[in-house]
């Protein structure tokens, strides 16, 4: 991922808040047969305060990936979206695209069978919620037996990246002007983008003021 300084992420508070908010990540890596790329859910190891990542995947992705041997690449998402010109006023201009983003990379660490069936549970825990009709990983009609029959066709892994990228172009390049005004085309009409306009509104409140 291409920087630029304006518009590069380095603060770790910042890329944990983009990865605990946006799980759903891409695993690339190199295989036999070149480039592989698959799609799960991490999450940030809660006995760390860095950028260590836990996760799991499905047999056979483990060896499509390499996993535990390969580099790993993890490709985080946040919010994105289009940035019309007609929001720079009446001057030349060309649309871009905003968005957060994060690449973390090295080589993951294999957990245990027991490693990987805590996080299994945390991370059925974090998305069913504590409702009362909540179905948590053990609860019936699921037993042990059958958790412990459904992690063995996974892997679980740790990260702990050597290598981070991070990325927030949200038109810091702008004058404060028209960074309201695509906050605000991005808040209704036919570009709505909540998502987008909230972090920039986030950014633009912290940005230093003259």
């Amino acid at each position: 991922m291409r920087q630029n300084p304006s518009f590069v992420m380095t603060d770790v508070g910042e890329i944990r808040r983009l990865i605990d908010r946006h799980p759903w990540v891409t695993l690339v890596s190199s295989g036999a047969d070149g480039l592989v790329a698959s799609h799960y859910a991490v999450l940030l190891d809660e006995d760390r305060d860095d950028l260590t990542i836990v996760g799991h995947v499905g047999k056979p992705d483990d060896v499509i990936l390499g996993l535990g041997e390969n580099e790993l690449l993890v490709v985080v998402q946040g919010p994105h979206g289009y940035v019309s010109p007609r929001w720079y006023g009446d001057v030349a201009a060309v649309p871009t695209w905003n968005f957060v983003s994060a690449h973390l990379s090295g080589i993951p660490e294999l957990l245990s069978p027991d490693e990987n069936l805590r996080i299994l549970d945390r991370l059925v825990a974090r998305f069913e919620g504590d409702g009362d009709d909540a179905r948590g990983l053990y609860r019936a009609p699921n037993d042990a037996g059958f958790v412990e029959r459904l992690e063995r066709g996974t892997v679980g892994f740790r990260l702990t990246p050597t290598r981070v990228v991070g990325k927030r172009k949200l038109s810091q390049n702008r004058t404060p002007e028209v960074v309201e005004t695509i906050i605000d085309g991005l808040g209704e009409g036919p570009f709505a983008n909540p998502a987008l306009a909230a972090e920039m509104r986030r950014a633009a409140d912290a940005r230093p003021r003259a």
